[in-house]
């Protein structure tokens, strides 16, 4: 056994015995990525985030547009969040947002919130493989600087990191050379799209599945499905991410759907906790 096999044991057991961001009932939180209400929430921000607490979230996740804020615009943000009992635990960022003129912005932004990750949700075009080891480099070393912060970087897969480029998927190469602490926020939908076993991916990275969005997808109706009507096997993903994974709070996603973004919000929380339970 090498010493990275004996690194990487230790980190799951650290993982496996640390406390789990529980709500008061106990549970994980359930949270609401905020562009799934993303038209609603351009008119009116508090509203959207008092309709979001009304339909039992606990967390709320913003995204990349959240950095055109002021530091006072969203110390008004964490208050009322405060006030509705809503927990930002991460935002989504562009990886420009962690280069050197812009990552002490984004610090303060996501001090201000209260948030402990900071996803990194677009990594530009990478071409090739060499790219994409250039992204984890990137990520390594803004964990290091927002480690002083007490916040965390993370990686938010869309369907180009889990399609294989000369035979390697993306994902596994930044997996590979970044270090355990880089959180790896999975999109089951688009991971189930581009053909890769969610269940196997958690498994294969304990520890590492700190968040998760819970978006569907069906070859019918592509995203534009309520949860629980795709494909994607939700019991088996719940008990890995709880068991090995080290999910410490879930996230709905949605891109539309039938219904308006408030009621595909609610409902999707209402099929949440019935296939949770489930599980």
């Amino acid at each position: 056994m090498n010493k990275l096999d004996l690194g990487r044991r230790a980190f799951v057991a650290a993982c496996a015995s640390a406390p789990l961001l529980l709500n008061a009932k106990g549970r994980i939180p359930v949270g609401l990525e905020l562009y799934s209400v993303r038209e609603e929430l351009k008119k009116d921000l508090p509203e959207t985030l008092k309709t979001v607490a009304g339909d039992g979230y606990q967390c709320a996740e913003f995204f990349a547009s959240y950095h055109d804020w002021t530091v006072e615009y969203a110390q008004g943000v964490r208050k009322q969040l405060d006030q509705l009992k809503l927990r930002c635990y991460s935002t989504h960022n562009a990886l420009r947002y962690l280069a050197p003129d812009q990552i002490e912005k984004t610090i303060e932004l996501n001090r201000a919130l209260g948030a402990r990750f900071v996803i990194v949700a677009s990594a530009g075009d990478p071409k090739t493989l060499d790219g994409w080891k250039g992204v984890a480099e990137k990520l390594s070393e803004a964990s290091k600087k927002l480690a002083g912060h007490k916040l965390h970087v993370g990686y938010h897969n869309h369907e180009t990191e889990f399609t294989p480029l000369d035979g390697t998927r993306p994902i596994e190469v930044l997996a590979r050379n970044t270090p355990h602490d880089v959180t790896l926020q999975l999109d089951v939908g688009t991971c189930v799209k581009a053909g890769s076993d969610p269940v196997a991916w958690i498994k294969q990275n304990p520890g590492r599945i700190r968040s998760m969005h819970c978006k569907d997808w069906s070859p019918q109706n592509g995203y534009k499905v309520l949860l629980g009507e795709g494909v994607a096997p939700w019991k088996k993903i719940f008990a890995a991410a709880e068991s090995v994974g080290g999910v410490e709070y879930y996230l709905i996603e949605q891109e539309g759907s039938r219904y308006s973004e408030f009621e595909t919000a609610k409902l999707c929380f209402s099929a949440f906790q019935k296939l949770h339970r489930g599980a």
